[in-house]
């Protein structure tokens, strides 16, 4: 692994919390069945970038934090509105006061790694002011989206999330900017119960994420 990076790495995540958290995952899985997969998937995920040898890490949390470990972590509360208006305002706050290159992911993709997340921000790094750099999901989402300022995040308010194209219209509005969008390897993201038990595969046995979508499959009958 490479020595310290200048790139803070910045998680957006709610509070999981039965009702609010991974709704999607209901059914097969009961509001608290999915706030415990929220919860591990967050662990992981923190747990990963703790071992990555960035410069900061920030999370932008929706929510009191309750039972989450986020020692290492500043935190910034999320604004209100949609998820394009929050993701802008995380990078904003992030950045604010100085500009490191910032890598911005969600909680669910826990089967990130330290090892990965050098890499993207390698990525990032090497590819200088003028790029941005692009994580997609299957799902035509993303995990993954790098920055070297925030007036490039601005961009994300226009653009509608959690749809099909929403990658595409990402790396366009990006483009339109005038940024060079390099790509990042392609991860799953947990949205439905069939993509937790797929993302659940690519975690460590002992991880929180494995563990705990195990027992709920196992809870819910279907095979994990």
């Amino acid at each position: 692994m490479t020595g310290l990076l200048r790139t803070q790495v910045l998680v957006i995540t709610k509070a999981p919390v039965p009702g609010r958290s991974k709704t999607r995952l209901t059914p097969p899985c009961s509001p608290e069945q999915a706030a415990g997969i929220a919860a591990a998937a967050v662990g992981d995920t923190l747990d990963a970038v703790r071992a990555a040898p960035v410069s900061r890490r920030v999370v932008a949390l929706d929510g009191a934090p309750g039972s989450l470990d986020l020692d290492g972590f500043t935190v910034v509360p999320q604004v209100e509105g949609d998820l394009g208006t929050r993701l802008a305002a995380a990078f904003a706050d992030a950045m604010s006061g100085t500009v490191p290159p910032t890598l911005l992911i969600g909680m669910d993709t826990p089967q990130v790694t330290a090892d990965l997340l050098v890499r993207c921000a390698e990525r990032l790094e090497f590819g200088g002011p003028g790029t941005a750099v692009l994580g997609t999901a299957p799902d035509g989402g993303w995990w993954a989206l790098g920055l070297h300022s925030a007036d490039g995040a601005a961009v994300l308010a226009t653009v509608p999330m959690s749809r099909e194209d929403t990658a595409v219209r990402t790396r366009a509005a990006l483009e339109a900017i005038g940024l060079l969008v390099l790509d990042l390897p392609e991860l799953t993201d947990i949205d439905h119960f069939p993509d937790a038990l797929a993302v659940a595969a690519q975690c460590p046995p002992d991880s929180r994420t494995a563990r705990v979508v195990a027992s709920v499959a196992a809870a819910v009958g279907s095979p994990a």
